[in-house]
């Protein structure tokens, strides 16, 4: 696999396990469970809670590599900004996943879905939508509905969604999303936003009886890393790459 890096300003890789019952919530289970992700991240120091029930702990991010990870009331998340290696990151979603059967009473049934996210940013001053349409390309159904001098694309966010098995318990998704609105096309004027690729592998359900959340997600992480090694890195991530270089 290439190096990411190279190719985008930023990218991350994200855990969220999604639970059918509430999460324990009382001060001392909550300090407990960061507690034991501080000691093993000494530098996730910034503790802080965002809403109701939602509480977050963090790295401090000037250096632009950072880690965090937040419990809300049906949900984990554990995630790393621009990571080193993918390793780097599978490594700290493992750590959490490990510790919540345990510090946080999440059994295996407990599983609503359990996902693997990978974002990657573009830092890119002009039309988002156009840039993506010349990268990409539009389908050809739709190449003749922006042919005119007055047609200017103002939208343009392709998604898909796929199954990974027969049963659709495991599938994955991938879409752009756009930062560039009419107002901006309308104005000439384009700020500096990011435009993101995300591609996120999601099972829905209980884990069976052989598995654990860590093998979920290393399963979920497999998978990934083959779409992105196969497909997104060469078709997605690397034209928008060139598209942006040239402009």
């Amino acid at each position: 696999m290439v190096d990411i890096r190279s190719l985008t300003d930023d990218f991350y890789i994200n855990m969220n396990l999604n639970t059918e019952m509430d999460l324990p919530s009382g001060r001392d289970t909550v300090l407990h469970f960061f507690e034991q992700v501080r000691k093993r991240y000494p530098n996730m120091r910034n503790f802080y809670s965002r809403d109701r029930n939602e509480f977050v702990l963090e790295e401090d991010k000037d250096g632009g590599s950072y880690r965090w990870t937040s419990v809300e009331p049906k949900r984990i998340l554990s995630g790393h900004v621009n990571p080193s290696t993918f390793d780097e990151a599978l490594e700290q979603h493992r750590f959490v996943l490990d510790q919540i059967p345990y510090a946080l009473s999440i059994s295996p049934l407990d599983c609503e879905s359990l996902n693997a996210m990978y974002g990657f940013d573009f830092t890119y001053s002009g039309n988002h939508n156009q840039l993506v349409v010349d990268a990409l390309g539009l389908p050809p159904a739709l190449e003749k509905m922006v042919q005119g001098s007055d047609n200017r694309i103002i939208g343009f966010e392709p998604a898909i969604q796929c199954s990974l098995d027969d049963e659709c318990r495991t599938q994955f998704r991938l879409s752009i999303e756009t930062r560039t609105s009419a107002y901006h096309v309308r104005t000439g004027e384009f700020p500096e936003e990011q435009l993101s690729v995300y591609l996120t592998v999601r099972r829905f359900g209980s884990l069976d009886e052989s598995e654990t959340y860590v093998t979920a997600f290393e399963r979920l992480h497999d998978q990934a890393v083959g779409l992105l090694d196969q497909y997104v890195i060469g078709n997605i991530l690397e034209p928008l790459k060139q598209a942006i270089t040239i402009r």
